[in-house]
């Protein structure tokens, strides 16, 4: 059974009568590009197939009942919520997500009449692969139907519009300190391109990204190291970013060059020259991958990705023994090319390899992993997939 009929057959079940309608969302794997969007700067990301599908019915008394279809097969259901009397930090738990996109919504203008919503999804959780954003975008569209507000119809907001939102109760609510490449990706990505963002400008550009056509692959691996924002070195990170454009006064730190960093580390304390250095330079890496994609050299982009991880576990230091080690045994399996991908602290790494060596690469990762008596990962093969939207 699809993700979709499964939603809609457990809200059948749930509510005695059929939904309105099923939104969906993916994850997203970025391809390079990590913590570039609270710059201002560059990213390059595409949609998994996994997604979050959310069945959604209108209601006429202003409350939220939620609902999502666990993993043990089990429906877990939130308290009934009022959306006037949404506020920060209540509901707790996964609740948080959904409760926090109606908010952002209120917050805007947007009157909602109340929805029942059950919740299915398939991204995986914790891995850093955007599971929370794939819920709130799905969410998003979903509590957008129940107002006669969703893409496609007259005075719907945009999807960049919608991304803000989210990107609001991520922030405002959640407490979670996000930039805008999650959303965006849920919401713009195409089957079979990376999208490549300019989060200054908004601009967003479909890049050709058919790996399987150059004989490649894109190895997704989760560590099962539970990635989390909210209880990461996030937001320490970003408030670094910030005083380092303020000491240097800029607007923020896309706005300087590689040529521009030893003129600016003479301006800033030891401390923060290391994360203005991996802002700068993967932004380069950004700029130099879209390059070759663009000339369909694929293979080509694999010396950027192993830069962009030792950027990320050396300056910007958000990798993991479990990260490294992922992406050092599927190099040393000869993969093309290896980065940590997400947040970091924890989540995922992928690895472009070549067809023919995926299941050396798979072989020679899970033996790294079980070698040191660490929890088996899990594998699988990305291909972009499309953006959010409705399946019925």
């Amino acid at each position: 059974m699809s993700l979709t009929d499964r939603a809609a057959s457990t809200f059948t079940g749930e509510h005695g009568r059929a939904p309105g309608a099923v939104w969906s969302a993916p994850g997203r794997v970025n391809l390079i590009g990590e913590h570039t969007d609270y710059n201002d700067g560059f990213v390059l990301p595409f949609a998994l197939p996994h997604r979050t599908a959310v069945a959604v019915a209108p209601r006429t008394d202003g409350q939220l009942s939620i609902a999502t279809l666990g993993s043990d097969g089990e429906l877990h259901r939130a308290p009934l919520l009022s959306i006037t009397g949404l506020s920060p930090g209540q509901p707790g738990g996964w609740a948080t997500y959904p409760a926090g996109v109606a908010w952002a919504l209120r917050d805007a203008g947007i009157a909602l009449p109340g929805a029942d919503l059950i919740i299915v999804g398939d991204v995986p959780t914790g891995a850093g692969l955007s599971s929370s954003h794939a819920l709130e975008c799905a969410v998003a569209l979903a509590l957008l139907h129940t107002a006669d507000r969703a893409p496609g119809s007259e005075g719907a907001p945009s999807l960049a519009e919608i991304a803000l939102l989210v990107q609001h109760a991520e922030n405002d609510f959640s407490g979670a300190p996000t930039g805008l490449l999650d959303q965006t990706a849920s919401l713009a990505c195409t089957a079979a391109h990376a999208l490549f963002f300019d989060v200054r400008s908004g601009e967003t550009e479909q890049i050709p990204f058919d790996a399987s056509a150059s004989g490649l692959e894109v190895l997704v691996i989760d560590t099962r190291v539970k990635h989390s924002h909210g209880e990461s070195g996030y937001g320490e990170r970003r408030r670094g970013c910030e005083r380092a454009a303020e000491l240097l006064e800029i607007k923020a730190l896309r706005d300087l060059s590689v040529e521009d960093l030893d003129n600016a580390f003479a301006k800033l304390p030891g401390e923060l020259r290391p994360l203005v250095r991996h802002i700068v330079t993967e932004n380069e890496r950004v700029l130099a991958t879209v390059d070759r994609l663009r000339a369909g050299a694929i293979a080509a982009i694999g010396p950027l990705l192993n830069e962009s991880h030792a950027s990320m576990r050396d300056d910007y230091k958000i990798s993991c023994p479990e990260l490294d080690l992922a992406v050092d045994s599927a190099l040393a399996a000869g993969a093309v090319g290896a980065r940590m991908t997400g947040g970091g602290f924890g989540g995922s790494a992928i690895a472009l390899v070549r067809t023919e060596d995926r299941e050396r690469v798979e072989r020679q990762v899970l033996d790294a992993f079980a070698a040191r008596a660490l929890t088996t990962p899990r594998l699988f093969t990305a291909v972009p997939a499309a953006g959010a939207g409705r399946d019925r």
